[in-house]
């Protein structure tokens, strides 16, 4: 053994003594020697000056696991704990996702025939506004300003319980014309966002928009402050449709009888549109301090963005050619 000469050394030794009188040092078993500071012992037999280096931990047996034995018999037990934790963790993280995947489904159910919440009820409000809740628990990106690359992109504006929005989304104002998308561009890598409302007619569809810059405040709030107004051009239609009816004040009025003036209109259309659709749209300055707004993502993922306002109110957007969009 290599360590036997070393060690061996560390001592004075003298001829062994063959009389009867040293029989009771002839003993069978060895007396250990601490030797320090390795923290090992020698074995030695006093009748033949035989030497074994012994690590401590053979006092335990070479059979005894876990006490100085193998080193993958002291460890096993351990890993094996370690990859059960492991497995138990994955199990939660898949049960997890598909909870959140089954919640974002429900919302977007719920979110069905509300006109971007305008005209969802106070019950249905309640319901949307727990599941939202649920969701933002969950949020698998809870510093979303750290993943700006997920905000690229158009999204659509679904639902909002902001009421400065409820005049331009409700249709009693103007039965002809209704509000067809409210969209949100945002653009990480120069820090812009355009937001565009799209509305759509019988003889044209046209629509009004801003412009943006947003600086990242926190890891939630980005402040936004809008530069630019812009009107679109009104894009006439070469088709019309007509409807059969239009609502006026809670009154139905039959439009029947005047739907043969009404095809003359559409020869007229289709001739100008393509003169007035050349036009540039009318941009605007937007200044003041009244022109500014801050906003915190409260649940982001490749899909869904949900956002609260300074003033409390909720929007939930869904990424363009997302399946959340046909429920």
């Amino acid at each position: 053994m290599a360590t036997t000469v070393p060690l061996f050394s560390q001592f004075t030794c003298k001829t062994p003594i063959t009389s009867s009188s040293t029989s009771s040092f002839q003993s069978k078993s060895p007396i250990l020697l601490p030797i320090n500071p390795i923290n090992r012992r020698i074995a030695v037999h006093r009748h033949d000056f035989k030497v074994r280096a012994s690590d401590v931990n053979d006092e335990w047996g070479p059979d005894s696991k876990g006490r100085g034995g193998d080193v993958d018999d002291e460890w096993g037990p351990e890993i094996g704990l370690n990859s059960s934790v492991a497995e138990k963790v994955a199990e939660e993280a898949i049960e997890s996702a598909e909870e959140t995947e089954r919640l974002k489904r429900v919302l977007a159910g719920s979110l069905y025939g509300t006109d971007r919440g305008l005209s969802a009820s106070s019950e249905t409000r309640a319901e949307i506004s727990e599941l939202i809740t649920q969701l933002e628990s969950k949020n698998p990106n809870p510093a979303p300003n750290e993943a700006l690359f997920l905000l690229n992109g158009k999204w659509i504006l679904v639902y909002t319980s902001f009421v400065g929005l409820f005049p331009l989304l409700s249709r009693r104002i103007s039965p002809l014309v209704k509000v067809d998308e409210i969209s949100q561009t945002i653009d990480s890598d120069s820090f812009t966002v355009h937001n565009s409302v799209r509305f759509a007619g019988p003889l044209a569809t046209t629509s009004l928009s801003t412009n943006a810059k947003f600086e990242v405040r926190s890891p939630k709030r980005v402040q936004v402050k809008f530069e630019q107004g812009v009107i679109g051009t009104p894009q006439l239609t070469d088709s019309i449709e007509i409807p059969e009816f239009v609502e006026v004040l809670g009154q139905k009025i039959d439009l029947n009888p005047i739907r043969g003036l009404l095809t003359s209109v559409q020869d007229t259309a289709s001739s100008v549109a393509r003169t007035i659709s050349s036009q540039p749209p009318l941009k605007f300055s937007l200044p003041g301090e009244s022109a500014q707004s801050w906003l915190l993502t409260t649940y982001l993922d490749k899909d869904l963005r949900i956002s609260r306002g300074d003033g409390g109110s909720v929007f939930v957007l869904i990424r363009e050619g997302s399946s959340l969009l046909n429920p």
